[in-house]
C-alpha cells in the first residue's frame, strides 16, 4: 500500500467514523476531523493541510486562511459557500469548491412539506389538540384555502428551486419564480412563469418559498419594508441561507396578521442564542407565532443518503486536487 504523503482536515460537523473518507482517499491522503464550532478551535490545527473539507458550524476568514501553508483546494461540502472567504481564497491562488447536487430532493421535500404544514393548518391543528383538545373539530382553525392555482413564488431557480417548483406544479399551484442570473427560455422548458422583480412576486405569492445564495445582493432581501409587498395571509418558507432573511421581521408581520405563517430551516446564527426575537416568539404560548412558526435546526438537506454523497463527493473533490486531475464546482479565481 502507497503511503499518503498528503493531510486532508475536515473542519466541522462530521464527528463519527472517517470510512467513507478514508476510503476515497487511502493511498493519497491522511483523513482527520475535528468538529470544532468556532473557527479560533482550529488555529495550529490546519496550517499545513494540504486540502480542506469545510461544513456549515463555522466559517473560514482571510485570517485563517492566510495561514495555510500548502493548501490545494478547500471544499464546502454543501451548495451555500459563503461561510469561507472565497476571494482571498483566489488571491492566495487556492481554489474553493462546492457540492451543488447533494439533497436537491431532500430540500424541495422539505420546502414543500412545510409548506403544506403550514397552508394545510397540519401543524396548527396538532398544536391545538394537544393544549385544547375541546371541541375535537376543524374550525378550531382559522379558514384554510385550496392549494390548487394559488401562486407559488420561488426566489432563486437554481437545481433545488427548480426541483421545488416542479413539486409545486404537480399540486396544481401557478408556480413564478424571480432570478436575475437565470438565461430567458429556462422558464419556458420548466412550464413556469418569469416575473421580472422581486417585488412583483412578492406582491402575487401565497406562498413565498426561497432557495437564492446568499451574496451582497441576497443578504436580508426579505425585512420588515419587503414583507409588506406580500398579501395579507402569505406564507413565507426560507430553506436557503440564514442571513437571506431578517428574522427580527418576522414575529411582528405574523402578529400583523400579513404573514398567516413561516417555516425557516436556516437561521443566520446556529445554534441561535436564546434571546434571538425570532425564538423568543416562537416559545410564547401567547405569541401568535407560537402556533404559526415552524423552526428546523438546518435539516432540510439531510438524509442519510444525502449526507453520505456529500461527504463522498467531497473526498472525491479533495483527492482530484491532491492528484493533478481537473477541479470540478470551483467557484473563485485562483490567481496562479
Amino acid at each position: 500500500m502507497t503511503e499518503a504523503k498528503a493531510r486532508v482536515v475536515i473542519t466541522d460537523f462530521i464527528s463519527d467514523s472517517l470510512d467513507i473518507e478514508r476510503e476515497i482517499l487511502q493511498g493519497v491522503a491522511t483523513v482527520e476531523a475535528f468538529d470544532a464550532y468556532h473557527e479560533n478551535e482550529l488555529h495550529g490545527r490546519i496550517e499545513s493541510a494540504d486540502a480542506i473539507m469545510l461544513y456549515h458550524n463555522l466559517a473560514l476568514s482571510a485570517e485563517t486562511i492566510q495561514r495555510l501553508e500548502s493548501c490545494k483546494l478547500i471544499v464546502r461540502c454543501g451548495v451555500g459557500f459563503d461561510n469561507v472567504d472565497h476571494g482571498h481564497a483566489g488571491q492566495r491562488g487556492i481554489p474553493v469548491a462546492n457540492v451543488p447536487d447533494y439533497g436537491t430532493e431532500e430540500v424541495a421535500d422539505s420546502a414543500i412539506g412545510m409548506a403544506l404544514s403550514m397552508t394545510r393548518g397540519i401543524n396548527l391543528f396538532n398544536l391545538r389538540m394537544r393544549s385544547q383538545p375541546d371541541p375535537w373539530m376543524y374550525h378550531v382553525s382559522p379558514p384554510l384555502y385550496r392549494q390548487r392555482g394559488r401562486v407559488f413564488g420561488i426566489v432563486g431557480l437554481g437545481r433545488i428551486g427548480t426541483a421545488t417548483a416542479r413539486r409545486a406544479l404537480a399540486m396544481g399551484m401557478d408556480v413564478r419564480f424571480f432570478d436575475p442570473f437565470k438565461p430567458d427560455g429556462y422558464d419556458k422548458a420548466v412550464g413556469i412563469k418569469r416575473v421580472e422583480t422581486l417585488e412583483e412576486l412578492m406582491r402575487e405569492s401565497f406562498i413565498l418559498s426561497l432557495h437564492c445564495p446568499l451574496n451582497e445582493h441576497s443578504h436580508h432581501m426579505i425585512n420588515a419594508e419587503t414583507l409588506r409587498w406580500l398579501p395579507m395571509g402569505s406564507y413565507l418558507v426560507n430553506t436557503a441561507r440564514g442571513d437571506v432573511v431578517d428574522t427580527s421581521a418576522i414575529p411582528k408581520a405574523i402578529e400583523e396578521g400579513r404573514l398567516a405563517g413561516a417555516a425557516i430551516d436556516v437561521i443566520a446564527e446556529e445554534p441561535p442564542s436564546d434571546q434571538n426575537p425570532l425564538l423568543v416568539a416562537w416559545r410564547d404560548p401567547k405569541h401568535p407565532a407560537y402556533e404559526r412558526l415552524i423552526i428546523n435546526p438546518h435539516s432540510a438537506f439531510y438524509c442519510e443518503e444525502g449526507l453520505a454523497d456529500m461527504r463522498r463527493k467531497g473526498a472525491e473533490a479533495c483527492r482530484r486536487a491532491l492528484t493533478g486531475q481537473m477541479l470540478r464546482n470551483v467557484i473563485n479565481d485562483p490567481k496562479t
